[in-house]
């Protein structure tokens, strides 16, 4: 599949960043309770990357659509909240 816009790329880095997010707690727990560090640092690393991905787009699709500043800002701290850019994708991103 082909993303051809800027928000296509960026809605589908956003839905990604939320999962690797989701999975970083489930990873947490296994660091932590069962001794586990490895998948924390494999989904760790996705995930920081994942992340600065999702800033980069958010900056270049803020630019390309002409996005308000609290459009970005609300953007970038859904983020920060885990299901944020699952119901931002729902809710917002779609429409704006």
């Amino acid at each position: 599949m082909q993303f051809k816009t800027p928000l296509q790329q960026f809605r589908s880095i956003a839905i990604l960043e939320g999962w690797s997010y989701i999975l970083l707690g489930f990873t947490m727990i296994l660091k932590y309770q069962f001794a586990m560090p490895q998948p924390n640092y494999v989904v760790g690393m996705a995930h920081g990357l994942l992340f600065v991905l999702y800033v980069f787009l958010l900056l270049r699709v803020s630019y390309v659509l002409k996005w308000k500043f609290w459009q970005m800002t609300l953007a970038f701290l859904v983020s920060l909240i885990p299901f944020g850019t699952f119901y931002a994708d729902s809710k917002w991103f779609s429409k704006w």
